[in-house]
C-alpha cells in the first residue's frame, strides 16, 4: 500500500460501509449513511491540526485547556456525489468553507475534463479536504487537485470512502504528497470503470435517480 494512503478501519465507520454496501439501503437512509460516514472519516483527517494552550475560566478554577491553532480549512466536494459527503464534514467543522468542483468525461477521450470550479477566495490560505465518496479511475481527484494547486490551497487532502486499486495507483503517482482516506480498498474496476463490489452509483443512491 502507498504510504499517502490511510484507511480507516474503525468499527463504527467499517458497520457503516456495509450498510451502504447493501443494495437494499433506500436513498433517505443512504444519504444519512455517507454524511455520519464522512464525519467519522473527518476526524481521521483532521488528526494533524495544530493546537495552542489557552486559559479557560471554568464555573470552578481557572484552567489550561487546547484550542485549533491558526489553521483554516476548506471542504471541496467534487459535483455531484462528494455533497453527500459535505453536511457530514461541516458538522465538525462548521467554521470551514465549501468550494465545488466540477467535471465530466469526455466521451472521445474519455478523459475528466473540468466544467466548474468554485472555490473560497482565501483558498491559498487554506487546508483543503476534497471529498468524494468513490475514487475510481481516479481521474476525477486528480483534476480537482491540479486545480487546487492552480489556486495554492496550503494542502490537500483526499477523503473517499471507497477506492480501486487503480484510482490509487493514479493519484499516489501524480501526486504523492496527498494524502488519501478511505474506508476500503476494492477490487477492481469493471469494463464501464465502476468500482467492484462497491456501492453503486454513489451519486444516483444519493439523490434518489438511479
Amino acid at each position: 500500500m502507498y504510504n499517502n494512503v490511510k484507511i480507516i478501519e474503525h468499527p463504527l465507520v467499517q458497520h457503516k460501509l456495509s450498510l451502504l454496501r447493501d443494495k437494499t439501503t433506500g436513498s433517505k437512509e443512504f444519504r444519512e449513511l455517507i454524511a455520519e460516514t464522512a464525519t467519522l472519516m473527518c476526524y481521521e483527517a483532521t488528526r494533524d491540526l495544530p493546537l495552542k494552550e489557552v486559559e479557560i475560566s471554568t464555573p470552578l478554577a481557572t484552567a489550561k485547556s487546547k484550542i485549533i491553532s491558526g489553521r483554516k480549512l476548506a471542504f471541496i466536494p467534487i459535483l455531484r456525489a462528494g455533497l453527500g459527503m459535505a453536511e457530514g464534514a461541516m458538522s465538525l467543522v462548521p467554521a470551514a468553507k465549501i468550494g465545488h468542483i466540477g467535471t465530466f468525461r469526455d466521451p472521445k477521450t474519455l478523459e475528466s475534463v473540468l466544467y466548474y470550479s468554485k472555490l473560497p477566495e482565501d483558498i491559498n490560505e487554506r487546508d483543503a479536504i476534497i471529498l468524494d465518496p468513490m475514487l475510481a479511475t481516479g481521474a476525477s481527484a486528480c483534476v480537482a487537485i491540479d486545480e487546487l494547486k492552480k489556486k495554492d490551497a496550503k494542502s490537500i487532502k483526499l477523503m473517499c470512502i471507497i477506492a480501486s486499486p487503480e484510482g490509487l495507483e493514479k493519484v499516489a503517482t501524480l501526486h504523492p504528497e496527498v494524502e488519501i482516506y478511505c474506508c476500503a480498498v476494492d477490487e477492481r474496476l469493471d469494463e464501464h470503470k465502476y468500482i467492484i463490489p462497491g456501492l453503486g452509483d454513489a451519486g444516483d443512491r444519493i439523490f434518489g435517480t438511479r
